[in-house]
């Protein structure tokens, strides 16, 4: 039922995860730990949404496998059930606490002098244990059903079922409303009383208001591309699915949105960027930067071409004093990289720039030591 494309998005997305999710994750563990030492309430929200983003790319090696296998379950059935409860877990718990972390930031700008018992780390660990108890309780209503079933090519489906059973049908209410619906409306109340609170502000700093401006920002933007599009097609096959035809018009891009729900593990960590300065610098060496040297380094290879000026050429700098070389330009059609280095250590120099047009999105300026 898979077509190429959706296993080109398929190997994309789960590359993305290992080589991004999983560092950038385990990143955020440390840094966590370092926002409870500071007695941050925010902290505690960010701990466990890691922590359940940490449990799904647990499960990844063996969903991999079943979506290249054309979605055939060839391991026994307990595995299905856990693999797909914590896929769902993490769907659930990640959606609560993006909630609380706006939430608490709601009430941090709005409510400064007030609800502060609201804002203690008693009541952020007590708030995420409700959490985790009503996902989970939820989580086993919804998998005490049989999980693989078989579709009419006869092969074994894990986590869905084509078509949808009876009993399926006010699960995906309940998860459409109370588990989508719901929160959009809190992280999108938080989400503008908020910038206006942070707009009417003249004691706050410019840069604190940039901060907050970005951390609700994620949070919704987040939200909105991870898990709108799945629980619409989800509402969508539950008012209209009642049999295997349907599903074969829409199966690739109902996949698309499923794995698309999988994405906030990697963007979940860059929430972390908005909470300090040390965050965002840490975040970027220990994952981004080896990444974008990879990529920079392949882009090198296959656009490199010595008859072809325009498509690479090289300025270089020399120290005046003792002629070493301290500038490389790099200009592709594309992007631009701008490699400062010298031959003595420990001298603080910029590592990255990008072209113009990508500069417009994103700029990643960092203090590097070589």
């Amino acid at each position: 039922m898979f077509n190429f494309r959706t296993k080109l998005w398929s190997l994309c997305i789960s590359k993305m995860q290992v080589t991004v999710g999983v560092p950038s994750n385990f990143y955020s563990l440390y840094h966590a730990a370092l926002q409870l030492k500071q007695k941050n309430e925010l902290g505690v929200y960010l701990l466990n949404l890691t922590v359940s983003d940490l449990l799904y790319l647990a499960s990844l090696p063996l969903w991999l496998q079943y979506i290249f296998q054309d979605d055939d379950w060839r391991h026994r059935e307990w595995l299905c059930q856990l693999c797909g409860f914590l896929l769902y877990e993490n769907i659930y718990i990640s959606i609560g606490f993006l909630c609380c972390i706006s939430l608490d930031r709601y009430l941090a700008v709005v409510h400064p002098l007030r609800f502060t018992s609201l804002r203690s780390m008693k009541a952020a660990w007590l708030v995420s244990a409700v959490i985790w108890l009503k996902e989970i309780a939820v989580g086993v209503v919804f998998f005490r059903h049989k999980e693989l079933s078989r579709d009419r090519t006869n092969q074994s489906v894990c986590f869905e079922h084509y078509p949808m059973q009876p009993w399926e049908f006010p699960i995906n209410y309940y998860r459409f409303i109370i588990g989508f619906l719901f929160p959009l409306a809190i992280l999108s109340i938080s989400y503008l009383c908020v910038l206006r609170a942070v707009g009417r502000s003249a004691g706050t700093q410019p840069d604190q208001k940039m901060r907050i401006r970005q951390l609700v920002s994620s949070t919704i933007l987040i939200f909105l591309v991870c898990f709108s599009p799945y629980h619409i097609f989800l509402l969508v096959r539950t008012l209209l699915e009642r049999d295997c035809n349907f599903i074969a018009g829409i199966f690739n891009y109902y996949h698309l949105s499923l794995l698309l729900t999988t994405l906030n593990c990697v963007a979940d960590p860059a929430l972390y960027c908005f909470v300090s300065e040390s965050a965002r610098r840490g975040l970027y060496r220990a994952v981004f930067r080896p990444v974008a040297k990879i990529l920079c380094c392949c882009r090198r290879r296959g656009n490199a071409s010595p008859t072809n000026p325009a498509t690479d050429s090289h300025e270089v700098a020399t120290d005046e004093n003792n002629g070493h070389p301290t500038v490389t330009l790099l200009t592709h059609t594309n992007l631009k990289w701008v490699l400062m280095y010298t031959p003595w250590p420990k001298k603080k120099v910029t590592h990255a720039i990008f072209h113009s047009e990508v500069s417009k999105v994103f700029a990643f300026i960092t203090q590097v030591e070589v």
